[in-house]
């Protein structure tokens, strides 16, 4: 600032800790101001039940993946399968609402190019934090899960949540209801 500019600096900072029952929680925040940022996100975990942890407290359970997603018109699950082996991607998840294929990290511009080749744009291309294992909750802990992760998305520097706990579909339409 004191050269002239007024252009603010802001920070990728990464906060891990655990939510009710224990489940993981990381959050990818980008800020102009740590401290507060910081604060506002240990509130969130503890009004919620949960505590915010210390830096790899929770990572070492999440793999750093690229994610591409694609609609389901893409094609046929055997030929997203086929043209993702080909493009170097670790695994492919085919359903109803489309087609998600993962790759390493270092991969992603490698592997996302080689399939916008064969398929055409993908629908996202990113950058995430994958569960290795989930934890199946019951109807109250997916309640107050579900509230923090909402409190945390509503925060203004905080840019993606992710999370290892696992709601079956029943209890899902009961929440969103």
């Amino acid at each position: 600032k004191a050269a002239g500019g007024d252009a603010e600096n802001y920070d990728e900072v990464r906060y891990e800790g655990y939510g009710p029952g224990g489940v993981a929680v990381i959050v990818e925040a980008l800020s102009d101001n740590r401290n507060r940022t910081a604060s506002n996100v240990r509130s969130i975990f503890t009004k919620a039940g949960g505590a915010l942890g210390e830096t790899g407290s929770v990572a070492f359970s999440f793999d750093h993946v690229g994610e591409i997603v694609y609609k389901p018109e893409a094609g046929e699950a055997d030929a997203i399968m086929e043209a993702a082996i080909e493009a170097g991607a670790e695994d492919v998840v085919s359903d109803e609402d489309g087609h998600t294929i993962y790759c390493g990290f270092e991969d992603i511009n490698e592997v996302s190019s080689a399939l916008e080749k064969a398929l055409g744009e993908a629908e996202s291309v990113k950058a995430i934090w994958k569960p290795q294992n989930t934890i199946p909750v019951d109807e109250e802990r997916a309640t107050s899960l579900m509230k923090l992760i909402d409190n945390l998305e509503d925060d203004d520097d905080v840019q993606n949540v992710y999370s290892n706990f696992e709601v079956d579909d029943e209890v899902m339409a009961k929440l969103s209801a």
